[in-house]
């Protein structure tokens, strides 16, 4: 298999550090310029989407495809391919919220590097923000509850989220203590190591 992506794409590193708790490292990882001509058309002869990550199959992985274009695939792949035990409906809906919430803060990056001020009142902006308050306060209610106790595929794409936008300095956290104790807590558990190897700091 070939992961195809970007060092600094959350919904990247999130399959990474799934693939290693998983204890397979059997594959080949293609760290990708996405804004460069000349890695984006690799992006789009395997993703027509033109989004990372994509799963590059081996021929005697799949018969139906070459390649899963999305993160949320991909792992549902993957976790079918390695026997993982499905999530539950409440873990689905843990993983929307995540997956909301990291849509809107790359939207409003996006925005800033266009030249916008997110700040401003204006009903993309404010929807954007609006999301990112909401989802927030309720993740961190479900972490008060100890939703992401284990290392599951949520923790991990919730952990992801948490590091990109502290990365990309987006949003403090500090005010949500819950999200912040298990921010910290996962950095010195048991995937310490692979954590450090797939920052995207480096």
């Amino acid at each position: 298999m070939k992961l195809i992506g970007s060092i600094t794409s959350p919904y990247v590193r999130r399959i990474r550090l799934y693939l290693a708790s998983l204890q397979h490292h059997d594959y080949q990882f293609i760290n990708l310029d996405i804004f460069s001509p000349n890695d984006r058309e690799v992006l789009t002869e395997n993703n027509p989407a033109q989004k990372v990550p994509a799963l590059v199959l081996d021929n005697n992985d799949s018969q139906e495809v070459d390649c899963i274009y999305d993160s949320r695939v991909i792992f549902r792949y993957l976790q079918q391919h390695f026997n993982q035990e499905p999530l539950t409906w409440q873990q689905e809906n843990l993983l929307t919220l995540i997956d909301a919430a990291n849509d809107s803060f790359v939207s409003l990056l996006l925005s800033t590097r266009s030249g916008h001020d997110v700040k401003d009142d204006k009903l993309f902006f404010n929807l954007q923000r609006e999301r990112i308050e909401t989802v927030l306060t309720e993740l961190e209610k479900d972490a008060a509850k100890q939703a992401f106790s284990s290392w599951s595929y949520p923790s991990i794409c919730l952990f992801c989220l948490l590091d990109w936008i502290r990365f990309r300095a987006l949003y403090d956290v500090e005010p949500f203590p819950h999200l912040s104790a298990f921010y910290q807590q996962s950095l010195q558990g048991e995937f310490k190591l692979i954590i450090e190897q797939t920052d995207p700091r480096q």
